[in-house]
């Protein structure tokens, strides 16, 4: 199958059977997303999520948390990977909002990837969420399950030429959604170590499953 009729597929699909797919990060405004994208490299959206509640109570605005100090901080994320950083990059990120953005979350790729804790990957999550820009977050998941469907080449070794190949074939209006949609297939169905190939329902076009066909057949 050519990658042409894999994006068409799967946008086909997504369309028809998860038209409103979106994180599953709470937050209730601009801010609250932030602070819990930045919590989230390299942990579970239930974990960060069991942890803000409580964060964004004592912190609700950027104005508090940029006064706020490490020891204040850190024993309320401490559960999550890497506590240390991300209270620094939280406490780093705050300051820098309300000193040089008025407080105000960036819109721009560059302008956002200038806060601590801010890369590329949470530069984009906001950018597509908040404004809706065609921005194309690569995670772990969305990295692993493009390249298993077919939908970018095996050889993109990084998170940014597996971003420029799904945006390149992906239709503008759907960029902010096939994120998600990657995201949520690789979480509960394409997993890292046992994909659930004989559940998929988007098989048919999945080039992982091609190859393996022999093999899946005789489980």
């Amino acid at each position: 199958m050519q990658k042409k009729e894999r994006f068409e597929n799967f946008v086909a699909y997504f369309t028809e059977n998860q038209p409103e797919a979106e994180t599953e990060l709470n937050y209730s405004n601009p801010f609250e997303l932030l602070v819990a994208v930045i919590l989230s490299a390299q942990c579970t959206d239930k974990r960060i999520n069991a942890v803000t509640p409580a964060l964004f109570e004592k912190f609700p605005t950027a104005e508090l948390l940029a006064v706020s100090h490490f020891d204040e901080v850190f024993p309320l994320v401490r559960s999550v990977s890497y506590p240390n950083n991300k209270s620094k990059h939280l406490i780093g990120m705050a300051k820098m909002l309300v000193e040089d953005f008025n407080s105000e979350i960036p819109a721009d790729i560059k302008e956002l990837q200038k806060l601590p804790g801010v890369g590329r990957k949470t530069a984009n999550v906001i950018a597509s969420v908040i404004y809706n820009q065609p921005a194309m977050a690569v995670d772990t998941h969305v990295f692993r399950v493009s390249k298993r469907l077919g939908l970018v080449t095996q050889n993109a070794k990084t998170p940014l030429e597996v971003e420029k190949q799904l945006v390149k074939y992906l239709p503008e209006d759907y960029i902010a959604r096939a994120h998600h949609w990657l995201i949520l297939h690789g979480r509960y169905v394409c997993l890292a170590r046992t994909p659930k190939c004989e559940e998929c329902k988007i098989s048919y076009f999945c080039r992982y499953f091609e190859k393996n066909l022999t093999k899946v057949s005789k489980k």
